[in-house]
């Protein structure tokens, strides 16, 4: 019989997935590729060392944390040798598929002849709502489980290459990417879309999603911090975040705002919302990174959805 390692997205996931009672192995990926500096070469020392930095910098992540939580799962990963079967199980977010293009990068290097298999949720019935597979039934996820979609060689060389762009110091290879239909990733392509807005906007410096942020503090006008992040969370699209990464984009917009109790814009916070004023240099920081490339070298163009660089 064959052997089998799922390797799962996170730790409530893993939880539920044991409750399925499938056959095999699983190892949790504990990272979050979509956000800080990414080198090509999953696994390398390099690799680990620029990660490492990354969490210990903006996370104030030690390295025995780093190392109990994240390094320990994937030697673990690296001694599950023996599986020739392989099931991936991530979701339709950018957090997520970052994460699985990582995942099949080094898969592709070091498990080349396995077969790997993507359960991967999203749109699980007719209303426009994706979901998460901690948010499906057993049923259903058992059903995603016997749908799972086997990943060919040339999907794996897809996975890799987009991975490689990724990592690449020029978003606008990613941007000229247009055959995702083309493979079996449903959502990689909105996911990559949602990954170049996140590059500052021409418009007043500030992403997608920073741009958010202000659009729920001055319209919604939340009572409290915690119903700003609850806000945030709720209408954030194909992205996500975890509240820890809120917190830290709301924390550098901080001088943007009078009040956190209520919630309310300073006059300049408005002005930058509306693009009369540029918060750019206020923000740009030449350690910030998305994948390979440095966050504020390049502009995302809202009216043509072109990234140009600086």
């Amino acid at each position: 019989m064959n052997s089998v390692l799922h390797i799962t997205n996170g730790d409530s996931f893993t939880q539920r997935l044991k409750s399925l009672d499938l056959k095999g192995d699983i190892i949790t990926w504990r990272e979050m590729l979509c956000e800080g500096k990414t080198l090509s070469s999953v696994g390398s020392e390099s690799f680990w060392k620029t990660r490492f930095d990354f969490f210990s910098k903006n996370y104030k992540v030690t390295k025995a944390k780093f190392i109990e939580l994240t390094l320990k799962e994937y030697r673990s990963l690296c001694n599950h040798k023996s599986q020739d079967q392989i099931v991936l199980w991530f979701e339709y977010d950018l957090f997520c598929q970052i994460n699985m293009i990582g995942v099949i990068s080094w898969l592709k290097t070091h498990r080349p002849y396995a077969d790997v298999h993507l359960v991967c949720s999203g749109k699980e019935d007719s209303s426009d709502t994706l979901k998460g597979l901690c948010e499906l039934s057993v049923d259903e996820l058992r059903k995603l489980y016997d749908n799972k979609v086997w990943l060919t060689r040339d999907d794996i060389e897809y996975a890799d290459y987009i991975w490689q762009l990724y990592c690449s110091d020029n978003p606008i290879r990613l941007e000229n990417v247009k055959d995702f239909g083309n493979y079996q990733f449903s959502y990689l392509g909105e996911a990559i879309q949602s990954h170049l807005m996140r590059f500052p906007s021409i418009k007043n410096g500030l992403n997608a999603m920073e741009n958010k942020v202000l659009d729920i503090a001055l319209n919604d006008k939340p009572k409290s911090k915690r119903a700003l992040m609850g806000s945030i969370l709720t209408n954030q699209g194909f992205y996500g975040f975890g509240d820890t990464q809120y917190e830290r984009m709301v924390q550098k917009l901080k001088p943007l705002f009078t009040s956190f109790n209520p919630v309310r814009l300073s006059q300049h916070g408005k002005d930058i919302f509306a693009g009369n004023s540029n918060y750019y240099q206020d923000l740009r920081d030449n350690e910030s990174y998305l994948g390979g490339a440095l966050k504020y070298n390049f502009l995302y163009n809202t009216q043509t959805d072109r990234i140009l660089k600086l």
